[in-house]
């Protein structure tokens, strides 16, 4: 009975599995690494005029260039999709990232990734990528939930999703913000009018 299941499903879905596994159409991925965020906006963005995505980054340090922030970004060669313009904003003040964040959702960037970075600059901070398409008509509405107890993120979380904030990510570390804390990131989409 078990092998009858085993080649009825591979007969079922084994096609489908190995159809989206190809070698004709290969990735290709583009690491980058610095230590100033500013020139990361700089390289994305030069990455992105080549057909480059955003896909993940972290801070943190590496063996050869101390503490750096590393971003990995990818392009299918044959696809001619959409480009993207990026935006990194990188502070130790919940101020200053709320009115950051208010600016670039209202010129239509979309959250795409956060992480926490050291930076010789700026100390501690939570550095966040946005992303928007050329073609983006869309603005969003940003809220930035910074606490220290997990009791009072939840409460948070919950009343921003009431009014119908979703959440984008988040990050646990020891910031400028206030200490150790979890700083969440919601958003949603506005009007244009709004804007």
């Amino acid at each position: 009975m078990l092998i009858a299941t085993l080649v009825l499903l591979s007969s079922l879905f084994g096609d489908s599995i190995n159809a989206s596994v190809s070698t004709d159409d290969p990735v290709e991925y583009r690491l980058l690494a610095t230590n100033k965020t500013s020139t990361m906006e700089k390289e994305m963005n030069q990455a992105a005029a080549e057909g480059f995505r955003f896909e993940g980054a972290m801070g943190g340090e590496t063996a050869g260039g101390g503490n750096e922030m590393v971003v990995i970004m990818s392009r299918e060669p044959a696809a001619d999709g959409p480009r993207y313009d990026y935006k990194l904003l990188a502070t130790n003040k919940t101020s200053t990232m709320r009115k950051e964040l208010s600016e670039a959702g209202a010129a239509g960037f979309l959250y795409s990734g956060q992480t926490i970075y050291n930076s010789a600059f700026g100390g501690r901070e939570v550095v966040v990528i946005l992303e928007r398409s050329a073609a983006a008509e869309t603005a969003y509405e940003y809220k930035l939930l910074a606490t220290a107890r997990t009791s009072t993120m939840q409460k948070e979380l919950n009343e921003t999703g009431r009014d119908g904030f979703v959440f984008c990510g988040m990050t646990v570390a020891e910031t400028s913000f206030g200490g150790r804390e979890v700083v969440s990131i919601l958003r949603r989409q506005v009007s244009k009018e709004l804007r």
